[in-house]
């Protein structure tokens, strides 16, 4: 606005050769243009669809055009004219160049980079022609800078090009990591240790498979007449205390929690990933909740709290079952019906932590008492049990 409102001013710094009101015209037609540029652009945003092609190539020989019409309009008061594509305004092509890259597309960083050439250097040939009088050997001396920017641009706009399509390629890798993240979530739950989401992401598949595994039952006692004498808020905060550090522990030790079952959860060891002593990390853990669960009481954290824990260890059929909208992890055999039955058998003997004799003989360094064999429902054979806490 300053050609306007001081007038007297611009013409003794410029003189009569430039209309005092083409450059607030000129600027006010650029910021008008940008405006509703990106009013348009909100507008495809917000109806979640990709811009079509044929605009984002108009936008962008349109804005590589803006310093081209810049250095054309400095040429009808400059003499002789080629000497305005020595000016500052000849730089602006390279940024809008380096913006292109912005967009994200190879091509169209590419096609920028040929448009500022293209241009500038017809500027050059338009502007020799009309420079009358100028010495040949004045412009032969020149035109190697000439023609070292042109180049200069269309390698800038390759180069441009290559940048976009490799942080096109990391931000595409960072979805893949992002989507495979969101699958194994999905399939495990929310309750899944950042190290073992690492492991989970290097297997592209949960396809059924036999594995060796250590199940984990864990229970709280007489939840139900608890539950009867509290508010719902108050039921949900004490189960919420309780399952937070439950799962940081069997997270901790190499567990995944595989099912909540309202007042218990079940936990595997050794599937999908093992850790190569999938019982020892299995007791750990149970020992580690018990010892919490004692902590939390004495603490006054939550009220006095009885729980049952259940190990039994063996071979189970692992893998994926549901529909393509939702998967789950599941552990299918009698390794996980006897881990909840021996977890049931705490309450008839007034202990904390039963496990199987297959549990038993794959530890050392626990003390532990034989419970003998016992009949456990559902089962014709006794089992051999071991009381631990």
């Amino acid at each position: 606005m300053f050609p306007i409102f001081m007038e007297n001013v611009y013409f003794r710094a410029f003189g009569d050769k430039i209309n005092p009101y083409i450059p607030p015209f000129y600027f006010f037609t650029i910021s008008t243009y940008f405006l509703v540029n990106s009013r348009l652009f909100k507008i495809w945003f917000k109806k979640d669809k990709p811009i079509p092609t044929l605009p984002r190539y108009i936008n962008a020989f349109i804005e590589t055009s803006i310093p081209s019409c810049s250095l054309l309009y400095l040429g009808t008061i400059r003499e002789p004219a080629i000497y305005v594509m020595l000016t500052p305004p000849v730089f602006v092509y390279f940024i809008f160049i380096f913006i292109s890259a912005l967009q994200l597309n190879f091509k169209l960083s590419i096609f920028t980079g040929f448009v500022a050439a293209t241009e500038y250097i017809s500027l050059v040939v338009y502007f020799y022609f009309k420079s009358e009088g100028m010495p040949t050997e004045i412009f032969v001396s020149s035109i190697q800078s000439h023609i070292a920017k042109t180049v200069f641009m269309m390698t800038s706009g390759i180069i441009v090009a290559f940048l976009t399509s490799q942080i096109q390629k990391r931000i595409l890798h960072s979805f893949k990591l992002l989507e495979e993240r969101n699958r194994v979530t999905n399939i495990f739950g929310q309750h899944v240790s950042p190290a073992v989401v690492e492991k989970l992401l290097s297997q592209t598949e949960f396809s059924s498979e036999m594995r060796h595994v250590c199940m984990l039952f864990f229970d709280i006692r007489n939840f139900t007449q608890f539950s009867e004498t509290k508010k719902p808020e108050e039921v949900v905060n004490y189960l919420n205390t309780i399952f937070d550090f439950s799962i940081d522990i069997i997270n901790r030790n190499g567990g995944i929690i595989n099912k909540f079952l309202g007042d218990g959860f079940m936990a595997v060891f050794g599937a999908p990933i093992s850790s190569g002593d999938d019982i020892k990390n299995a007791v750990k853990a149970s020992m580690e909740i018990i010892d919490r669960v004692q902590i939390e009481v004495d603490n006054k954290n939550i009220p006095h709290t009885n729980i049952g824990i259940g190990l039994h260890s063996g071979d189970a059929v692992t893998g994926n079952v549901g529909s393509t909208k939702r998967k789950e992890y599941t552990i299918i055999g009698d390794v996980v019906n006897l881990a909840s039955r021996i977890e049931q058998l705490n309450k008839s003997y007034s202990s904390r932590l039963l496990v199987s004799e297959d549990v038993w003989n794959g530890l050392s360094g626990y003390s532990g008492e034989s419970l003998g064999e016992v009949i456990v429902k559902g089962r014709e054979k006794p089992v051999r049990i071991y009381k631990l806490a």
